[in-house]
């Protein structure tokens, strides 16, 4: 009984205290009644602040990778470093107009809010450059110039829901505030996310980008500032800095252009910014080179070695050769090669990236190295994602050909996985004949082991082997059947540059420095070739 009365006594407590948060906060709401304008400006502002900080991570997690080449510890950062730092930004809100209450309570959080806004915008526009010009001064910086970068952008970012919230919550209390505020700020973060690689880099580029996202803040300062009468002198800043980075933008592209070409050692004659990648042809005297987001692809002095070496061994292993298949090669030359043979009826080609193709279809300096190869009428082009849609053709084939990038990014390794093999191998005709590119096999040697490991795991036989190419070094290739292929009777029939009927013989006896078979297979649910290809690119590269 006597608990009861306390426990009652304790209730009647605690609802005198609510009953008098409520009429404090009730008496705040009197004196602050937001008209809709302004509070679907609030809300929208939620939207653009989450919108543009997502694109913004995923932007900065884009160029390290294209920098660097590491895939998951550049968007680990980038994604990573700005959530934390928008914890701590978060935090920091709680000090701001602490000891406020009514309309100054406003006036603090919104001034507050702008300032935000119109630190962010600046930043979002130039960190990008700084951090890209920080790699051309000094590479080895870059992990901890990203890390800086997002802590600054992030932290400022963080302040925003809260300010918002905490200025939404005046008149129409707590729950409708998160409600709103959380409904706008993860419907901008749906929209930041697929306009960044849908619209944005592919139309835009790199740094353009980023002057565009710097913009949204300001000109979302000028939109607000315009609705509330005390702050509209910061209308006129936002609407003046907006502009400013709206017309800078198109600016940005020679400075990115300047800063890029100290990464190639020759001038830069093309560049092509993609959905998936960046595309970079440079030129000295006749070397043409093409590079795949700072990769080199080929030389066009001794390209013909390599796709010699990638096409005319399995296309001289099998009886016949009507049908054709090639993943990835966007570039022409391995067509170019492959049509030289008798009886090539049909040749498809499957490429994710359709910007190659057209790259490779229409540029002169590509076009006289290919032979026009992509206009043949027996090549049928298809833009795709090979692991996708390899497996789901309708025809078997004599001959697939895979010429993947190398596998230092988990995007590129499940393109050498055993699922993808054990997939691939139902398009291949009983007689037929798989050959893969499998990296430098004198620089990265486990990464030719697992690819050989991996696809015999996947129940082929298969015959590594390895060529000189002068732009690469020794590299390697893996030449894979379901039944045996007796390497002595393979035969040319058709003109080369580079191998010989001797050569051919030759290029399966391995060096004794390369191992076959002390690797693990390489799987989509445990991709170690991104491992051993990184340890080739930390050490040596």
């Amino acid at each position: 009984m006597e608990q009861g009365v306390s426990s009652s006594h304790d209730d009647s407590i605690f609802n005198s205290q609510d009953g008098s948060q409520n009429n404090q906060r009730n008496t705040v709401n009197e004196s602050i009644n937001f008209t809709k304008k302004q509070r679907n400006l609030l809300l929208i502002a939620a939207a653009v602040s989450s919108g543009s900080g997502l694109a913004v991570e995923l932007l900065l997690g884009n160029l390290a990778s294209y920098l660097m080449g590491n895939q998951a510890l550049a968007y680990g950062i980038a994604v990573g470093g700005f959530l934390a730092a928008m914890g701590i930004g978060s935090y920091l809100s709680r000090f701001v107009a602490v000891d406020t209450k009514g309309r100054k309570l406003q006036k603090d959080l919104l001034s507050t809010l702008i300032s935000v806004e119109l630190a962010i915008a600046p930043l979002t526009a130039i960190l990008p450059l700084i951090l890209f010009a920080l790699f051309v001064t000094d590479s080895s910086l870059i992990w901890q110039g990203l890390f800086v970068v997002t802590i600054i952008l992030g932290t400022l970012a963080g302040l925003e829901v809260p300010l918002l919230a905490r200025m939404l919550e005046l008149a129409e209390g707590m729950r409708e505030a998160i409600a709103g505020v959380l409904a706008l700020d993860y419907l901008g973060g749906l929209f930041g996310s697929l306009a960044f690689p849908l619209l944005l880099l592919p139309w835009l580029g790199m740094f353009p980008t980023a002057f565009v996202l710097g913009s949204l803040p300001a000109f979302m300062v000028f939109a607000i500032a315009r609705s509330f009468p005390h702050m509209r002198r910061w209308g006129y800043t936002g609407l003046i800095l907006g502009v400013v980075l709206l017309v800078s933008a198109p600016i940005s592209i020679p400075l990115g252009n300047k800063l890029e070409n100290n990464l190639y050692n020759a001038p830069i004659i093309k560049r092509v910014q993609s959905t998936y990648q960046r595309i970079v042809l440079t030129r000295q005297g006749k070397d043409v080179r093409l590079f795949l987001d700072g990769d080199l692809q080929f030389s066009t002095l001794d390209e013909y070695r390599y796709h010699e070496a990638l096409v005319h061994p399995a296309m001289s292993a099998v009886p016949q050769r009507q049908k054709v298949l090639i993943l990835g090669a966007g570039d022409g030359m391995a067509i170019r090669e492959v049509l030289k043979w008798q009886g090539v009826e049909q040749v498809t080609l499957i490429e994710l990236d359709p910007e190659m193709v057209k790259l490779a279809s229409r540029y002169p300096q590509l076009v006289q190295v290919n032979n026009n190869a992509l206009k043949d009428p027996r090549v049928q082009v298809i833009n795709a994602d090979a692991f996708v849609s390899a497996p789901e053709l309708e025809d078997t084939f004599d001959v697939i050909i895979a010429d993947f990038p190398d596998p230092d990014q988990e995007r590129l390794a499940k393109l050498y996985s055993e699922g993808f093999y054990r997939r691939l191998a139902s398009r291949l005709s009983e007689n037929g004949v798989f050959v893969t590119q499998a990296s430098s096999s004198f620089f990265a040697p486990k990464v030719i082991s697992c690819i050989a490991t991996t696809v015999a795991h996947a129940g082929f036989k298969v015959h590594p082997y390895v060529v000189d190419v002068p732009s690469f070094g020794p590299w390697g290739f893996v030449l894979a059947s379901h039944q045996d292929i007796d390497i002595k009777k393979l035969k040319l029939e058709v003109p080369t540059k580079y191998l010989t009927n001797s050569l051919l013989q030759h290029i399966f006896d391995l060096p004794k420095d390369i191992e076959i078979g002390n690797t693990d297979v390489n799987r989509l649910t445990h991709p170690v070739i991104v491992r051993y290809q990184m340890q080739v690119k930390s050490s040596t590269y």
